[in-house]
């Protein structure tokens, strides 16, 4: 597939892993749920016309869609209703089986129908119907969670430094002002929550009176999709996890421990293949060196985003340098040549990454929905000094200004002291034990969710299949041909995939650079 759009899990910064179509930022935030009101006796799908997206997508041309109609707060009897966008995409196929697959997007706080393009390039609806819907509290729902004051902070962010006491002041003072206009606006910010977006997916299935399907979830995804195998397994054929996040142990910290894992094995890799080792043959040393150099000295540059119209100031420091590798950009392949380029006086590669951040589709990602997971989810349990000291652990003699701060997470417990949702790790924080066939997905360049870490899920799915595919970071499905043939399988056969394909696969070459 074309290099896949990768979504940010941060309640400050998207950043490309880390994206939407839909609304201006004014419709988009401000439009409000149905009125509070008693809840219905059972939720419901109401047709209605497919979202228009600025770009396009093909599939949506074919597609029924409509609204899920749910309790926002299905605790408390008075709750008002909310809508969440639903499309059902019919099967290439003439004879489609019978059982759809849905889909758990990333993020949280991604746009779904965003990714619909990549799983029909990945043939998700091959064979059988594709179902999307969009998380409650996304693009297209009512209510919308966006955060266009998050957004224009992370537009301002690129010429800040990345640990910088005014990056930390104009950033609070966004999320502040995103939560109290999203409450103003009578949002129930504790009901954006994992066992709620689990509960939406069953009523979904009930609403549309499909008698089985199967999940397919990736990142935050596959986070939601073990909390709703865990609570609501019934009716689900088979699930395929990719990119996992374990509910049971995703902390902040579990951040640093993904990041080192997947730039570990880039750089074995590397070392692996004769050709990068000669012309890189220490990238740990070099990539401790620029980030210690960087954070030091930072660089400030005036560069041209693609896709602007004039320069922007940038700064390029550890804590960026660090991000920008996290996101994937530049791509894993072009790692070594880029922290080669870098320390020989040649920043273009990382600044211009760094600078595209100033280009943001304002509105688009719901940093609400994400902050409600993370500050109820993730965060709570752990402190700055553990996020610290798992940093320190993951990369000894790295500034501690750069280890202080979650890649791709900055100032997130400042962040969720003003969020303010309740504590949520006594029920989100288990692990799903079930007999129900599934497909667990990772790839070895995964620098935001560690390989290492799908483990922790499979070892609790008594009939999973496992598999690592080498050379491939977050969304592997996505990305992978191969992991796309082992998923069609799967979904054939749940409890016998052909995984043959992976058996010899190796990482392509890494980008080399004359000297």
């Amino acid at each position: 597939m074309p290099k896949p759009r990768i979504h940010a899990v941060t309640a400050a910064a998207a950043l490309a892993f880390l994206a939407a179509l839909g609304p201006t930022p004014s419709s988009a935030s401000s439009t409000p749920a149905q009125a509070a009101g008693p809840s219905p006796a059972a939720p419901r799908f109401v047709p209605g016309a497919c979202p228009k997206p600025p770009e396009p997508i093909d599939a949506l041309s074919d597609a029924e869609c409509g609204y899920l109609e749910v309790p926002e707060n299905r605790s408390r009897p008075d709750s008002r209703i909310i809508r969440l966008a639903v499309a059902r995409i019919p099967a290439a196929a003439e004879k489609p089986a019978a059982d759809p697959v849905v889909f758990m997007a990333g993020g949280p706080g991604a746009d779904t129908f965003d990714d619909i393009p990549f799983l029909i390039d990945s043939g998700l609806n091959k064979d059988r119907e594709l179902i999307v819907m969009a998380q409650r509290g996304n693009l297209y729902d009512r209510p919308n969670l966006a955060c266009p004051e998050v957004d224009r902070f992370n537009e301002q962010a690129v010429g800040l430094g990345s640990d910088s006491q005014q990056a930390e002041q104009i950033m609070l003072k966004a999320v502040k002002d995103c939560r109290g206009r999203l409450t103003a606006d009578g949002a129930d910010l504790s009901a954006y929550n994992s066992t709620e977006n689990a509960a939406d997916f069953a009523d979904l299935r009930r609403a549309l009176d499909i008698p089985q399907w199967n999940v397919y979830g990736y990142s935050y995804g596959s986070d939601l999709a073990l909390t709703y195998l865990r609570l609501h397994p019934e009716g689900i054929r088979a699930v395929a996890i990719d990119s996992v996040v374990p509910p049971q142990t995703v902390t902040l910290p579990w951040g640093w421990s993904s990041a080192a894992e997947g730039i570990g094995n880039i750089f074995a890799a590397c070392a692996a293949q004769p050709a990068c080792k000669d012309r890189y043959p220490d990238l740990p040393r070099l990539l401790t060196e620029q980030v210690r150099k960087l954070e030091a000295d930072p660089l400030t540059l005036n560069v041209t985003p693609k896709g602007g119209d004039k320069p922007v100031r940038t700064v390029l420091d550890g804590g960026a340098l660090l991000n920008l590798i996290v996101a994937s950009n530049p791509r894993p392949k072009d790692l070594p040549a880029a922290l080669d380029e870098l320390s020989r006086g040649n920043p273009e590669r990382f600044a211009q990454a760094r600078a595209a951040g100033s280009v943001q589709k304002t509105g688009e990602f719901a940093h609400g929905l994400t902050n409600s997971i993370v500050c109820s989810e993730w965060a709570p349990g752990y402190s700055e000094a553990d996020v610290l000291k798992a940093g320190r652990k993951a990369f000894p003699g790295w500034p501690d200004t750069v280890l202080a701060q979650v890649p791709q997470l900055p100032f997130e417990y400042p962040a969720c002291g003003i969020w303010n949702v309740p504590d949520r790790t006594d029920v989100q924080r288990v692990a799903t034990v079930s007999s129900v066939p599934a497909l667990v997905v990772s790839g070895t360049f995964d620098v935001k969710t560690g390989a290492s870490w799908a483990k922790d899920a499979a070892g609790n799915l008594s009939r999973s299949t496992a598999v690592q595919v080498p050379g491939i970071g977050h969304w592997v499905v996505a990305q992978s041909p191969c992991a796309q043939r082992v998923l069609a399988s799967f979904l054939a056969r749940p409890t016998a995939p052909d995984t043959g394909c992976v058996d010899g696969l190796e990482p392509g070459p890494f980008t080399i650079i004359p000297k």
